[in-house]
């Protein structure tokens, strides 16, 4: 079993609290990103990134001294926004962080998939960016199958966590001998279940953090899940799709 992710916009660089295991297992890929983002001016690059100012100009002179094997940082401790902050990786022991380095993968732009124990640098990509180059114009072709065939070759029952821009990458390559599972976290409005976007973040950090606590093996298992109210409900359920329903009554 393995569960998918999706990475966070603002990252860190955090070289004192964790070593990284290994180098990310796409770094010839990233390189190959790296030194078409390095040719590009400002201008180009704030496009791309779709940004303000601010966050352009830190990004762009991370691009100028960019050492993709220097300052490291794991990537499970890289990455900082709703979901892994819910995850609360920060105070995991030994054995959650063991747990997490065998069963999680983080869908990335820019390192395309990691491992929590990957050695990153603090980088500003997403996957549906537009970036217009003639050899390098979309992500989603720049990775095509590569991403879904490392997944596939690591398990055959995937845990869905990523969100829909991330988790592409894997479901346009499945195929019948592969269990792809896709966790719902919605509420019951009118006749439909929606999802609001941060609760959700939410609830994928708490679930990473469940089956990390619990040591979860069987992907059955994760059905237990209750996480900020949300339970999993039968009816609504089917093999490939798990949908938690949050109760407002206990809130």
């Amino acid at each position: 079993m393995r569960i998918i992710i999706s990475p966070a916009k603002k990252m860190i660089e955090d070289t004192d609290s964790l070593d990284y295991n290994y180098l990310p297992f796409f770094i010839k890929d990233t390189e190959v990103l790296f030194r078409y983002l390095k040719k590009l001016a400002y201008e180009e690059l704030k496009s791309i990134w779709n940004c303000s100012d601010k966050i352009a100009t830190i990004n762009y002179e991370r691009i100028q001294k960019m050492d993709l094997y220097r300052n490291l940082t794991p990537a499970i401790l890289s990455f900082e926004g709703i979901q892994y902050q819910y995850m609360a990786q920060r105070v995991f022991e030994t054995k959650e962080f063991e747990y997490l380095e065998k069963h999680l993968r983080i869908l990335s732009g820019f390192y395309g998939m990691l491992r929590p124990f990957d050695g990153v640098i603090p980088y500003r990509l997403e996957m549906q960016a537009k970036l217009r180059g003639e050899k390098i114009n979309s992500l989603y072709d720049f990775w095509n199958q590569k991403l879904a065939d490392r997944l596939f070759a690591e398990a055959d029952c995937i845990v869905n966590l990523a969100s829909k821009e991330y988790c592409k990458c894997i479901t346009n390559y499945l195929d019948n001998n592969k269990r792809f599972i896709t966790c719902v976290f919605g509420e019951i409005i009118g006749e439909k279940v929606v999802e609001k976007g941060t609760l959700v973040k939410m609830a994928r950090g708490e679930m990473v953090r469940f089956m990390a606590n619990n040591q979860i093996e069987d992907v059955e298992d994760i059905k237990k899940f209750d996480g900020i109210n949300y339970k999993y409900d039968e009816s609504l359920s089917n093999d490939n799709t798990f949908i938690f329903i949050k109760n407002k009554n206990q809130e």
